[in-house]
């Protein structure tokens, strides 16, 4: 919105809208391309569209403002919050298979898990099928205190949330949840020039 005392041009969008609230549907000059809304749809159908658009925004912004307050709050970096993140959905994980996943260098996975280490949230344990390698898995240490209150009443929304659906929405969420897993992943690839997508943790 203008500052007060001052007029917007006219025929401009508000400052963060789109197609659905003011913004050319197809590229201007000079703006990025977001694509093209379904060829021959009705009006109704490009506004949802955009609105979808919005709203995969807006929740990978608020995603992200949460991953750096939580870890502000656990006393750990983003990145280290999110390679503990990936060690707890397994369980365990070598340190090669967490530089993969996380597309970080040996030398920076090595300075992460140092200091995951040293907060007593994970522990590296030699590999008892083969020496050579190192695997990490989540420790017992003082740091993990801070885990429950942080995120145990998000997941407890989460799960809340889950019991409004039928189990034939929850497959239908699923099922897009998967999907728009399956195009981060590829973006991820994308982005970093690798050949290959990063495989799922599982």
């Amino acid at each position: 919105m203008p500052e007060r005392g001052t007029t917007e041009p006219e025929g401009m969008p508000e400052h963060g809208t789109t197609e659905a609230e003011g913004m050319p549907e197809h590229g201007m000059k000079g703006q990025p391309d977001w694509g093209e809304p379904t060829p021959g749809t009705s009006g109704e159908r490009r506004r949802l569209e955009n609105d979808f658009l919005l709203a995969m925004r807006r929740s990978g912004s608020i995603m992200q403002l949460l991953s750096q307050v939580s870890a502000d709050r656990i006393g750990i970096n983003a990145t280290d919050l999110n390679c503990l993140n990936l060690v707890a959905l397994t369980g365990h994980m070598t340190a090669g298979d967490l530089a993969r996943q996380t597309g970080l260098s040996t030398a920076s996975i090595t300075g992460v898990l140092d200091r995951l280490e040293e907060g007593g949230f994970v522990r590296r344990v030699r590999d008892p099928h083969d020496r050579r390698r190192v695997i990490v898995e989540l420790g017992a240490g003082p740091g993990l205190r801070e885990i429950v209150p942080t995120f145990g009443p998000l997941v407890k929304a989460w799960r809340a949330t889950a019991t409004s659906y039928s189990d034939d929405e929850l497959r239908l969420l699923l099922e897009f949840q998967g999907k728009v897993e399956e195009i981060m992943r590829g973006q991820l690839a994308r982005l970093r020039g690798d050949d290959a997508t990063p495989p799922a943790v599982t």
